[in-house]
């Protein structure tokens, strides 16, 4: 059995119907994570992350499920003007690169700009695509480039609580936003939301987490303790 098949969409913009792939979920196999929940694969070419978003092949209009089906006044005008009269229809309803899913991913992210989609969403983009730079590519500079904008966004999210009956509760919000703190290297802020995971209301319901901010917490202690004694 083939490990990608199709997923049927109609476009919001153009209302054509087209297919997007997707990686079948037993084909899927992950061998580690990292502390900011990124995945790492198996297999590049089982790797879901290369198809999370979707490319209408008509007018360009890109996506990830994650996008919402309410256009602001005047946003569907702006991606028919900027995105759809440009495009030459290219398809990226076949099997990806990982050139072609960064293609797609940039896409998307234009699109959700020009939609004025929520940060929480355009967030998730950001990081994912983190994610390819790191795992597929080992390109950290531009992993921590999209690391940087992931980061503005969820602080957008906290700030404008978007992210309220989502997925993400707002302990695991605040985690992530130290962990990208602390991964570009911006420590102390990372310290304060470590400390905002561990004190926050909700902390007996997501003991896990907590636990995880707690260690970061210690390691990034310890880790300017050493700074500190090496430089004395």
């Amino acid at each position: 059995m083939n490990h990608l098949y199709d997923k049927n969409f109609t476009c919001p913009i153009c209302d054509k119907k087209h297919i997007s792939k997707k990686v079948r979920s037993k084909f899927i196999k992950s061998i580690s994570h990292d502390s900011d929940f990124c995945t790492h694969y198996e297999s590049v070419d089982t790797n879901p992350l290369l198809y999370y978003v979707n490319v209408c092949p008509t007018c360009g209009y890109a996506s990830s499920e994650e996008f919402s089906n309410y256009f602001k006044p005047g946003t569907k005008d702006q991606i028919e003007t900027k995105i759809w009269k440009h495009w030459h229809g290219k398809s990226y309803g076949e099997k990806r690169t990982v050139d072609l899913a960064i293609n797609t991913y940039k896409l998307a992210i234009y699109t959700g700009l020009l939609k004025k989609e929520t940060p929480i969403v355009i967030a998730g983009l950001y990081l994912r695509l983190a994610w390819i730079y790191r795992t597929l590519l080992v390109d950290e500079l531009q992993e921590k480039r999209f690391m940087k904008l992931a980061l503005e966004q969820y602080k957008d999210s906290y700030s404008v609580g978007d992210y309220i009956g989502k997925d993400l509760s707002e302990l695991r919000l605040l985690y992530i936003i130290g962990e990208l703190y602390s991964r570009i290297g911006y420590f102390e802020q990372a310290i304060k939301y470590f400390s905002l995971v561990v004190q926050h209301k909700n902390r007996t319901f997501e003991t896990r987490m907590v636990e995880n901010a707690s260690n970061r917490w210690f390691e990034i202690r310890e880790m300017q303790k050493s700074k500190k004694t090496a430089m004395s």
